[in-house]
């Protein structure tokens, strides 16, 4: 049987390596002691798979992404410290079973291979927000497999069951393990900090502190949304995935440091579970028994096939009023999961598909999201191919969600998002209602499209865009805004 043997929560400011900080590092040696203590601790216990969260890694709005290649590499090249490089092999076996177990929980998982990062244009890597917790941890003896991931854009109960199924799969398996939840605070401490100054930053910092140390998970997922943007942070999701992984157990915690002479938060927590304790679940009762019957159980198999013919009838009459580019994203799944072929580009091409731009085709099934893909510019001759494979490609090839089957083609509700060219802007150029945002850090881009659900800031639409890239509130980046054409 395995088991969870501790969770770590660490920083990942570059600035932490001797190698990156120079001197600097006076400046920080709270912080750097404290990961010294932290990591000399956990490797006291001789886990056998290291199991790293990072808010820098594969980052999705709806789905956590797992990294499933061989093995990752990284470096510290891009802080001028390029010597210090990590290889890494990754337990796939149990990332397997961390994936299975999440989608049995109603957690959306990307599962990365090197298929899917090819089609999605990832890079696997260890990005920064894993190699500073690994070098400490190195540093104190301990080097094994990786389970490696990036945290997600998901509602907080989400992170938190993903925590508690990713715990539940480790104990059926023979692995002891460490989880490290890579993150920082606020990063609007001081004025003049990387990300701009921002005075509920401190309070951010102080209430995360206090709850960590009084181990109030309740009120950690209770932190106000508001408050959490505010302050610019990028550690809050990780930790949450963490905390869930200690769901209905006895837990130890000791806040070891906390610090930001930078006008960023760096926190170092040691938590241990020692004994289940089914009184301090907060999942207990929850899940399939009380709300996920419908979903899951025999109630929901008897109502889909009560309901097949009514939604069938509804389809029917949702394509009489159907837009062009939608007609042909669902006739392009339609016709692939009824012949195996892609269906031909029209002849003659309507005037309105036979230019060439960017599109997102989405999938929806009673409501909820069923797959996305889309493409940023133009890929293909004209937007008619690029409706058609991208809507081959959000209903089979989503790393979130399995392919599109025949039986639910009468139930898919389809949109399309036909981009247009990409303009550079600043912050006070974009409206999330209006513009998408692209951020761009070297070869490093995230995009989000406008006006979707919960996102009503510029910093929150920024933020999300810049964590999908990879890219840090302290790297520099470039902004690009760009309106879309949405047709349903």
């Amino acid at each position: 049987m395995g088991r969870l043997l501790d969770v770590a929560l660490m920083p990942h400011p570059p600035i932490m390596v001797p190698e990156v900080g120079g001197r600097e590092l006076e400046k920080i040696s709270a912080t750097v002691t404290a990961a010294r203590e932290l990591a000399a601790r956990v490797a006291a216990h001789r886990p056998e798979v290291i199991i790293i969260i990072s808010p820098h890694g594969p980052v999705f709005r709806d789905a956590v992404g797992i990294w499933a290649v061989k093995e990752l590499k990284g470096d510290l090249g891009a802080f001028r410290a390029g010597e210090v490089r990590f290889t890494y092999s990754l337990d796939l076996d149990l990332s397997q079973a961390i994936a299975a177990g999440a989608r049995a929980a109603g957690v959306p998982v990307a599962w990365l291979d090197d298929a899917t990062c090819q089609s999605y244009g990832l890079t696997p890597e260890l990005d920064h927000g894993m190699m500073v917790p690994l070098y400490f941890l190195r540093q104190a003896g301990l080097e094994t497999p990786l389970v490696a991931m990036g945290m997600a854009f998901l509602e907080r109960q989400k992170l938190y069951a993903f925590g508690a199924a990713l715990a539940r799969a480790l104990e059926d398996s023979p692995r002891r393990a460490l989880l490290v939840a890579s993150g920082d605070m606020s990063h609007r401490l001081l004025p003049g900090a990387p990300a701009g100054y921002d005075p509920r930053g401190k309070d951010f910092d102080t209430r995360l502190r206090e709850l960590l140390a009084s181990l109030d998970v309740e009120g950690i997922l209770n932190i106000p949304e508001e408050l959490s943007a505010r302050a610019g942070e990028c550690g809050l999701r990780s930790f949450i995935m963490g905390l869930g992984a200690l769901d209905g157990h006895k837990v130890r915690g000791e806040v070891l440091s906390y610090e930001g002479p930078f006008g960023v938060g760096y926190l170092v927590a040691h938590l241990e579970p020692s004994g289940r304790d089914p009184a301090t679940s907060l999942l207990a009762g929850k899940g399939k028994a009380s709300g996920q019957t419908g979903k899951s159980g025999k109630a929901g198999r008897s109502g889909k096939t009560g309901e097949n013919g009514a939604t069938g009838a509804v389809r029917e009459a949702q394509k009489a009023g159907e837009s062009l580019p939608v007609r042909l994203a669902s006739q392009s799944l339609e016709h692939y999961l009824h012949t195996g072929r892609v269906l031909p580009v029209p002849d003659p091409l309507p005037p309105g598909l036979a230019g060439r731009a960017g599109a997102f085709v989405s999938l929806k099934k009673h409501g909820n999201l069923r797959g996305c893909i889309g493409t940023i510019g133009p890929t293909r001759e004209n937007l008619a191919q690029e409706i058609i494979y991208n809507a081959l490609a959000a209903g089979l090839d989503d790393p979130r969600f399995p392919p599109v089957t025949v039986d639910e083609l009468p139930e898919l509700q389809y949109s399309v998002d036909v981009l247009g060219e990409p303009e550079p802007t600043t912050l006070a150029g974009l409206d999330p209602k209006v513009y998408g945002v692209i951020v761009s850090h070297g070869r490093r881009r995230g995009l989000l499209l406008p006006d979707l659900g919960g996102v009503d800031t510029v910093e929150e639409q920024v933020a999300i865009a810049r964590q999908k890239g990879g890219i840090g509130p302290d790297e520099p980046y470039r902004l690009e805004r760009f309106k879309v054409t949405r047709y349903h």
